[in-house]
């Protein structure tokens, strides 16, 4: 820190407040990147939820998210460092079976689809095909969507002011 606070005060002051700036911005955007980032990772449980949680709801919870078999492996790295706390696997994996039941329909694969969100291969392979068709229905109307908002925005391709300083619109007429 003070080979910094000693090459700040040797620089003009003007260049000094520009070094300062510059080095607060980057420091602010490293600090959002590693929240954002702690954000996209699995939150870690507490030992208060490791102890207490209701394996077989956090099971349902998990299944109605569609997330897998392995995704069980997260909690006993969570809980590993808390003493008495080992998670049941087997009321976990009952939970999670039955919310799979929710994920697993054709209404939930058309609104995953629609929304945008991706589709999770957890499901039991019989009836697979109209959860899949469903899906891609509800993906096919959601591609659909997007790219009519895309043609709603104001300049779609590029028509108003652009690049050559002069408008341009739709076949070559300067409107």
């Amino acid at each position: 820190m003070t080979y910094i606070l000693k090459i700040l005060s040797s620089l003009k002051p003007s260049l000094r407040k520009a070094t300062i700036k510059s080095t607060s911005a980057l420091t602010v955007m490293t600090v959002a990147f590693l929240t954002l980032s702690g954000c996209a990772t699995t939150q870690r449980l507490t030992p208060q939820q490791c102890q207490a949680s209701n394996w077989q709801q956090v099971g349902y919870t998990d299944g109605t998210l569609g997330r897998s078999g392995a995704y069980f492996g997260h909690y006993i790295n969570s809980c590993a460092s808390v003493v008495g706390a080992t998670p049941n696997r087997i009321q976990w994996e009952q939970g999670r079976q039955q919310g799979l039941k929710k994920y697993c329909t054709e209404l939930n694969a058309y609104k995953l689809g629609r929304d945008g969100y991706d589709w999770q291969s957890v499901c039991p392979l019989e009836g697979i095909d109209k959860l899949e068709e469903a899906y891609s229905q509800g993906r096919y109307y959601y591609i659909r969507q997007r790219d009519l908002d895309y043609l709603r925005s104001p300049y779609p391709f590029g028509y108003g002011h652009g690049r050559f300083g002069y408008g341009y619109g739709p076949l070559g007429y300067g409107w």
